[in-house]
Formats: structure tokens, C-alpha cells, sequence
């Protein structure tokens, strides 16, 4: 199933209206480094990659805003990724992939992310939560 371009949009809007909230970003990235502690993990492996300390919360972020797309999309919360999750999606071409299972998702980090390697990390994180989400 496809997470339509609306719901995206209503995740990024609220979000965007959230962040006025000097905690808002801090709770979103707090809860997913907690509930994705593999992911968070692979993140922060990538962190010379993504642009050091800064680079790694941002990617948790748009991480974190991409799994509310995928629970508000299927109805329920994404499963905590595991590294086998990972492995399993990423062979192949990702990007071309992600455009096949969820082209909103990767409209959304084409749009917001422009460190390349961030975007590779996120289009992994993507695949492997479509992968669990199904």
C-alpha cells in the first residue's frame, strides 16, 4: 500500500507548526532513538557521512517524521527495525525502489534533504520500514 502524497503533507505541516515548540524536535528524535535503537544505531555509524553530531539528529528527525508518514499511512506504528531489517533492503537500486513502494516518501526527502549521504540513509531507513510495515 502506498502512503498517499496528502498524508505526508499533513505530517509535514503539522510538524512545521510544531516547531515553534523548542522540545518538539528534541521529543520526536528522543522517542525515536529509543523505540529504533538499531536504526539510531546505523544512523550514528553514518555520522562522519551525514555531517557529524548536527547531521545525525537531523537525519533522526526527517527519520522520525517519515515513520509518523508510514503509522498515520497503515494505521500502526512502525515495528523497531532491526539490523537484519537493513540488510535485507539494501541490495539493489534503493532509490529506484523507494520511487516503486513509496514515492511520496521519496518526493519528501528529495524535497527537504540535500547531504547526499543523509539521503541514502534515510531511503534505507525507508525500505526497511516499508519492509516492516506491510
Amino acid at each position: 500500500m502506498r502512503i498517499k502524497k496528502e498524508t505526508v503533507g499533513e505530517v509535514v505541516a503539522e510538524a512545521s507548526q510544531k516547531m515553534s515548540d523548542p522540545n518538539y524536535s528534541a521529543v520526536l528524535v528522543g522517542g525515536f532513538v529509543q523505540t529504533q535503537s538499531d536504526a539510531s544505531q546505523y544512523v550514528s555509524a553514518h555520522a562522519t557521512d551525514v555531517g557529524g553530531a548536527e547531521g545525525v539528529v537531523t537525519t533522526i528527525f526527517h527519520a522520525s517524521l517519515i515513520s509518523l508518514c508510514f503509522q498515520r499511512g497503515y494505521g500502526r506504528s512502525v515495528a523497531a527495525l532491526t539490523f537484519d531489517d537493513l540488510d535485507r533492503v539494501s541490495g539493489g537500486d534503493r532509490l529506484e525502489n523507494l520511487k516503486n513502494q513509496q514515492p511520496s516518501v521519496l518526493e519528501y526527502i528529495d524535497s527537504n534533504i540535500e547531504v547526499a549521504p543523509m539521503k541514502d540513509v534515510l531511503v534505507l531507513l525507508s525500505l526497511a520500514m516499508e519492509s516492516v510495515s506491510r
